[in-house]
């Protein structure tokens, strides 16, 4: 069932906070939304979508390493995400998804399905 995703509709939050705090809220986790804070608008820039670097941050946080010693699991669910966020929009970068009219509600709420699905 798909998540309503209200912060980021309201403007509390921006694109990747939003991920962040959907996240702990539905999982019970308690990554720091802070995070997420200077993702938005394409890290500022235009550049990688908010949304989906703050799903691989928790793709990373839920999934990832404390040394080298250990593997890197988060690194083949984040090229699962950038393949199919890439298979829906042609593109993750936040200029160029604004320039096909896919709006930030659009994207914030497939990169939160597909952060679900790929964190089961």
């Amino acid at each position: 069932m798909k998540r309503e995703i209200p912060l980021y509709r309201k403007g509390e939050l921006n694109c990747a906070e939003t991920i962040i705090a959907a996240y702990n809220e539905e999982m019970g986790t308690d990554i720091p939304v802070a995070f997420g804070s200077g993702m938005g608008s394409g890290l500022t820039t235009g550049s990688i979508c908010g949304a989906v670097n703050a799903a691989a941050l928790v793709i990373g946080a839920l999934k990832g390493r404390n040394s080298k010693d250990e593997p890197n699991n988060a690194r083949a669910i984040v090229n699962e995400l950038m393949k199919r966020i890439k298979e829906k929009y042609s593109s993750e970068l936040c200029i160029d998804l604004k320039k096909s009219g896919i709006s930030c509600e659009e994207i914030v709420d497939f990169t939160y399905e597909e952060l679900k699905e790929l964190i089961k």
